[in-house]
């Protein structure tokens, strides 16, 4: 039987994907960890608001099984200022926990990166931010060409109270 990622589907997201990508949210919220929101912080309005944007300011592509799941989701959009018009920030990718390691990730990231460099010469910077303790996201990143561009000391209060440091990182056009 074929492997997962060549069973998946790569799409632009559409307005329909709406109930799909709560619940992707939801799913992946509910792992200690897996966003920095909590699964009850997941919500319809949150969602619509980063998908309009990303759909009208930026991009948003879901993995779809070819049973027609969304097992992920992957987006960024341009701040409101001219200033960072050449900016992509708040890039977020989340995969079904039940299906991470099997390359989804790899394939949604990649196919936003390719789209990026072919379809957006005015994008040249890519913004995201990981937790620090999320050592497996800053390596996978590093291995997608974003590096590290400091530390946010103490900004994560995790849930058993702990605080820990949020890293920046960029992706910039060559």
């Amino acid at each position: 039987m074929p492997d997962l990622k060549s069973r998946t589907n790569i799409r632009q997201t559409t307005a329909a994907d709406q109930p799909a990508v709560l619940n992707l949210y939801r799913r992946v919220a509910s792992v200690p960890g897996g966003l920095a929101r909590l699964a009850e912080e997941v919500d319809e309005t949150w969602v619509n608001e980063f998908l309009t944007r990303a759909c009208t300011d930026g991009l948003s592509l879901v993995a779809e099984t070819k049973g027609n799941e969304i097992v992920g989701e992957i987006h960024a959009y341009t701040p409101m200022l001219f200033c960072f018009s050449h900016v992509l920030t708040d890039l977020t990718i989340a995969v079904v926990p039940d299906v991470q390691g099997q390359g989804v990730g790899r394939l949604l990231f990649e196919t936003f990166m390719r789209n990026v460099v072919e379809a957006h010469p005015e994008i040249l910077r890519i913004e995201l931010i990981s937790r620090e303790s999320n050592r497996k996201a800053i390596q996978f990143y590093e291995s997608l060409g974003f590096r590290r561009e400091g530390e946010l000391g103490s900004r994560i209060r995790n849930v058993d109270g702990s605080l820990e440091s949020d890293i920046p990182m960029a992706w910039i056009r060559s």
